[in-house]
């Protein structure tokens, strides 16, 4: 599988993998099972309460307009379900994947919305020839309206668990230290946890050093907890613990 490697705004690189062609595909064919069973639950509902008789008194603009309105989800599906559930869609979901910037951050209603535009041209010319062919050619396995909006759609599978969420437990009568830490982001702090641990684990004191001095240019902090180590792991207690007291 593609590896695809972002730099964040801490100058360290976190590595991901990208989600595999048939993965996207099945994900795919969920969601258009969906948008399927969402139009036959239209159809069943107009038969069942004989609706179409309401329709013979209106004039042609009318029924046009109250059928546009009903295929708004159908057609709105993945920008929406996107936007809201933060890069992924009930076939994403249930596939394991995510749409995420290539700079780290999470991406925007902007970015999903070049994203569904962009579909337009790949999925329904060509019946998504066009959007497999850039996945398969691309390096980091995107398609023509990833290029455009600077996103990848990463594979979540076996990388799911509370070591790699911004997660800390913090006692109830647990004292903070550095109170400027609330001008971080859950993102910031989040990539702060996964390049600490990475780093710890593979005992790369350099990122560590250069984390720790990131940290302490963009908050202002002073670091009062000794080595490296110790600051960052009081740092990412005291953000969980103003968070979950705001």
């Amino acid at each position: 599988m593609t590896q695809l490697s972002i730099n964040t705004t801490q100058n360290v690189n976190i590595n991901f993998t990208a989600a595999s062609v048939g993965d996207r595909i099945l994900a795919q064919l969920i969601d258009l099972l969906v948008k399927i069973a969402y139009i036959i639950v239209v159809i069943v509902i107009i038969n069942l309460f004989d609706l179409e008789r309401y329709f013979n008194g209106m004039d042609q603009w009318s029924v046009m307009g109250i059928f546009s309105l009903i295929g708004l989800p159908f057609m709105f599906y993945t920008l929406a379900q996107e936007s809201l559930w933060e890069g992924q869609t009930i076939g994403k979901k249930l596939m394991k994947m995510k749409v995420i910037k290539l700079d780290g951050y999470q991406a925007s209603f902007g970015d999903y919305l070049i994203r569904w535009l962009f579909r337009i041209i790949e999925i329904s010319i060509g019946s998504g020839i066009i959007g497999l062919i850039a996945i398969i050619s691309s390096k980091k396995s995107q398609r023509l309206g990833d290029m455009a909006a600077g996103t990848a759609v990463i594979t979540l599978k076996n990388n799911i668990n509370i070591n790699h969420t911004i997660l800390q437990e913090v006692n109830a009568d647990y004292v903070p230290t550095y109170p400027l830490v609330i001008k971080l982001s859950d993102n910031d702090v989040r990539i702060i946890k996964e390049t600490f641990e990475t780093a710890v684990v593979s005992r790369d004191y350099a990122t560590l050093i250069k984390l720790r001095d990131k940290i302490i240019q963009v908050t202002g902090i002073k670091n009062q907890s000794g080595n490296d180590q110790d600051f960052i792991r009081t740092l990412l207690k005291d953000y969980n613990f103003y968070t979950q007291n705001m």
